[in-house]
């Protein structure tokens, strides 16, 4: 009964935000970096952070990480609508990291694992907010995620919080994964998602003290590395907004299906959290098994990208 209490609630705030978005014309309007080309509601991911909110409300999640959360996604919201500092913005991540800390009581850890977990961190949250640049992928590739991290017998407390961020995903893809969506998720959304997915690997890999799990984040993390890598040997700005990972290649030069190319990456991410479960329960996901299966991923990348590239127009790269 909590959880259709719960759909009924986040329907009716996103149909409410989607009328506040009209009236105070909070759109994203389509340009030469964009992959979409018709106005669109900016900041429907703000159903996000809403989820954690009730959830804390329910009992589900604790005060630290529900205010790292609503942080992030108040000064993101903020950016959406008028461009802020970078400092701002990176003030916000690093108080949002704190908060975490203290949620997953990273302070009584060896010295080494703030400063490391802090460094994945900001690097997760950045990474996953540029991977979200077509319909359907940010929601999609969430729910590949969160149903992996249910299935860990180490996380079955966390599970109705997992429900809660699962059916977010369900409300806002319904109006997202569709060929022309009715909102994009805004910087609100995919930065809280990334802290909230963050945060889970965070808590998965501290609660099993298997590294192993980072595979679950695998196939954007190598999209979005080796896109860093290629930009900087190129002499670009990183910190600029593109169109040079592989999916908008695929979405943009090669014009396929926004939706089929967010299946793909979702339902790739389930293959690689399902090995690693199974290997796992069997007692086999070792470092040198971790390793192999992220060497065999990032070749079978570079393959894909390779070939992509090569065809486009003016090699782009």
């Amino acid at each position: 009964m909590q959880y259709i209490t719960i759909i009924f609630i986040l329907v009716f705030l996103e149909l409410l935000y989607f009328k506040i978005a009209d009236t105070y014309s909070i759109i994203d309007k389509p340009n030469h970096r964009s992959s979409h080309s018709r106005i669109t509601i900016r900041g429907g991911g703000i159903i996000f952070p809403i989820a954690v909110v009730i959830a804390y409300f329910f009992g589900y999640t604790g005060w630290a990480v529900t205010l790292a959360i609503v942080l992030v996604a108040v000064v993101s919201f903020i950016d959406d609508i008028k461009p802020i500092s970078q400092s701002t913005r990176f003030g916000s991540h690093i108080i949002a990291f704190l908060l975490t800390a203290y949620d997953l009581n990273l302070f009584a850890e060896v010295f080494w694992v703030l400063p490391l977990v802090l460094v994945l961190l900001i690097g997760w949250i950045n990474a996953f907010n540029f991977m979200d640049g077509i319909n359907g992928i940010t929601t999609l590739y969430a729910l590949s995620a969160i149903v992996s991290f249910s299935f860990l017998p180490i996380h079955e407390t966390s599970l109705p919080l997992q429900i809660t961020m699962g059916i977010s995903c369900l409300v806002f893809g319904f109006f997202n994964v569709r060929k022309k969506a009715k909102t994009f998720a805004g910087d609100v959304g995919s930065i809280s998602l990334a802290l909230f997915l963050g945060y889970f690997m965070i808590k998965t890999i501290i609660d099993s003290r298997q590294i192993g799990y980072i595979l679950f984040f695998s196939i954007y993390g190598i999209d979005a590395i080796i896109t860093i890598l290629n930009r900087i040997k190129n002499k670009e700005n990183i910190f600029e907004a593109h169109r040079s990972h592989l999916y908008q290649y695929l979405a943009n030069e090669k014009e396929y299906s926004h939706i089929l190319i967010s299946v793909i990456y979702a339902v790739l991410q389930l293959l690689v959290n399902g090995i690693v479960i199974y290997l796992e329960r069997l007692g086999e996901l070792s470092l040198f098994f971790s390793l192999a299966i992220l060497l065999v991923l990032t070749v079978i990348y570079l393959v894909v990208r390779t070939r992509v590239v090569r065809t486009l127009p003016l090699n782009k790269a």
